[in-house]
């Protein structure tokens, strides 16, 4: 008997099978009880995703970003990333000297907007780690934020694991670092996937917020926070953060 992938699952669960495929593989179905359980239970999973977040696409809701970010932004991601640059190294300087009350804490989704759009133009280097690393990728950034990582699998979508990246804290010294794994399909498109710990935030509601052509969905899952950014539509995002979640909440 055939061995059913937790991916053909999702693709089956989802409707993202072709017509002949679904035929197919409702025939390992009825060979496979505990495949068919695990069916419904993603089928119900859905139900209650959809019931506690449809909601949430009917809000509108800009990130209203700080004036100097956004204005680098304008100027291009390189702009971006000169102004983030030259940001950590003004107040490095400055901390050596005086002492400076902590800097204000970036919502996550602001976070996830900023670094989508820095990183999404590198066509070499998109990531630090790539994923034929996954393993040692996973390991170090569980590490560095002090929390259990795992990476997805967002093949059933259409996109694979290109690897991530660590970055900074942007609130205070001693604040953790934040995870990003970016994942892309067939056609070139990005989405980014953003971790931060949250020890204290037990909000755990799906939000979506969205920044000139880029969306983001965001919530919190135990002791971190997940965004997932992509200049993608909103539909098409929605369901990718819930495979996302449904994996990191099996």
């Amino acid at each position: 008997m055939a061995t059913i992938q937790d991916d053909e699952l999702h693709a089956y669960v989802d409707n993202a099978m072709s017509a002949p495929q679904r035929e197919r593989f409702e025939e390992l179905l009825r060979e496979d009880p505990e495949a068919a359980e695990r069916v419904r239970i993603y089928r119900q999973q859905n139900q209650e995703l959809h019931a506690e977040f449809d909601d949430v696409l009917g809000e509108l809701h800009a990130l209203k970003l700080p004036g100097p970010r956004a204005s680098a932004r304008r100027g291009g991601p390189w702009a971006l990333a000169a102004s983030l640059v030259i940001g950590v190294g003004i107040g490095f300087v400055a901390a050596r000297s005086i002492s400076l009350p902590p800097a204000p804490r970036e919502s996550l989704a602001q976070q996830a907007v900023l670094a989508h759009v820095a990183y999404l133009p590198e066509v070499r280097h998109p990531v630090e780690v790539g994923a034929q690393e996954e393993d040692h990728l996973i390991a170090w950034l569980s590490k560095r934020l002090a929390v259990p990582l795992r990476a997805p699998r967002l093949d059933a979508a259409g996109y694979r694991l290109l690897g991530g990246r660590l970055l900074p804290a942007t609130g205070g010294i001693g604040d953790a670092p934040v995870a990003l794994l970016m994942y892309e399909n067939a056609k070139g498109k990005r989405v980014s996937l953003l971790f931060r710990r949250e020890p204290e935030n037990k909000d755990t509601a799906f939000r979506f917020a969205q920044e000139g052509d880029t969306r983001v969905f965001y919530w919190i899952d135990g002791p971190y926070g997940c965004a997932l950014a992509g200049d993608i539509e909103r539909d098409e995002l929605l369901r990718l953060s819930r495979l996302v979640y449904q994996q990191l909440n099996p």
